[in-house]
């Protein structure tokens, strides 16, 4: 494959002229500049020219349960970038409906003698499955790191983002608009992302002046656009003004939802989403979010993980990122007006 040396450059941060430099073996390049060079020719598939190939230093698997939500790619380009710059080979294993399972793919990856392994919102995130599959793997001496989820007891690191405050500052925005019938729309209650949620969201609720009692306006279904659709519907005829959604992929459902009554986001509903997935600014209208620090948390996680391969002891505590709500236009003022679900019959 011929190198668009618009492309590397582009990725790496750097100049055309920088990146013929370091493909030429030319000197006058700096070491860290070089490294970012050859790293984004590995992320955009291009084969290192011979005389650059270098040995790695190992392979790491990386397992993500899908690639349709943009949170989760989001995660795989900062993860195999910073590895890529510190010369390990990431082996990518994406889930499917269906498909190959978590527990098979690490057969996989143990069969290839990986040096460690990277799980982002995987079965550790699931509060009904065992945990004994990780603590085979540390009792195996291999080293895990897992993202958004915690296993309590775990010789390994996790690293989440802080999904109490997220729900926090969702459900104290819409009040400040005037809002106090807010519904949540949240995946299955047993992942400890969508439970943590409900804690915040309830806690929050609790101490809102003249909201109702938030367990009932708790909807679960699927982290989709069509579970979003689904619980949104519900709320609606609770008679919410807003909703907070447990992803950006929800709240586009819970907006197709309000339109489908004839109603408007934000003038009948506001709809907070969670993730800032990168196209969300450019939806109609701009949806108002909480972000993850993806880039912070995928570099802690990649941090933990080479720390553990030098020889450093595991940390069992769970690292938590504070999320940042990002206002745009998919929320407004509470309406003064009569809501179909407010009418009798």
């Amino acid at each position: 494959m011929t190198v668009r040396l618009s492309d590397v450059a582009l990725h790496a941060g750097v100049s055309e002229a920088t990146v013929s430099r370091v493909l030429n073996a030319k000197p006058g390049v700096a070491a860290q500049t070089r490294q970012a060079v050859l790293a984004a020719l590995d992320v955009l598939g291009y084969e290192r020219p011979s005389r650059l190939r270098s040995t790695s230093a190992g392979l790491i698997g990386l397992i993500v349960p899908e690639l349709e939500n943009p949170v989760f790619p989001a995660f795989v380009q900062v993860i195999e970038t910073i590895l890529a710059q510190r010369e390990y080979t990431p082996l990518l294993c994406t889930q499917t409906p269906g498909g190959i399972t978590e527990d098979e793919y690490v057969e996989m990856l143990l069969d290839r003698g990986v040096a460690g392994i990277l799980f982002v919102s995987g079965l550790h995130a699931d509060s009904t499955a065992s945990p004994a599959r990780y603590h085979r793997l540390r009792e195996l001496g291999l080293p895990i790191v897992l993202v958004n989820g915690h296993v309590p007891g775990l010789d390994a690191p996790s690293v989440s983002t802080d999904d109490v405050a997220a729900a926090e500052l969702a459900v104290q925005h819409l009040a400040s608009l005037g809002h106090r019938r807010i519904g949540l729309a949240i995946g299955p209650r047993r992942f400890v992302p969508a439970a943590r949620k409900i804690e915040g969201f309830t806690r929050a609720m609790r101490a809102v002046p003249g909201a109702p009692d938030p367990v009932t306006l708790v909807a679960t279904s699927f982290f989709t656009v069509e579970g979003g659709r689904a619980c949104a519907s519900q709320l609606i005829d609770a008679g919410c003004t807003a909703i907070v959604c447990g992803s950006d992929l929800m709240a586009l459902g819970a907006v197709r939802a309000v339109r489908q009554r004839g109603l408007a986001v934000p003038g009948d509903v506001s709809v907070v989403g969670y993730d800032d997935s990168p196209l969300v600014p450019f939806t109609d209208p701009p949806l108002t979010t909480v972000r993850q620090p993806v880039p912070a948390m995928a570099a802690a996680a990649v941090q933990a993980l080479l720390e553990q391969l030098a020889g450093v002891p595991a940390d069992r505590a769970e690292l938590l990122f504070t999320p940042e709500l990002v206002l745009r236009g998919s929320t407004g003022p509470a309406s003064t007006g009569t809501r179909p679900a407010d009418n009798p019959g």
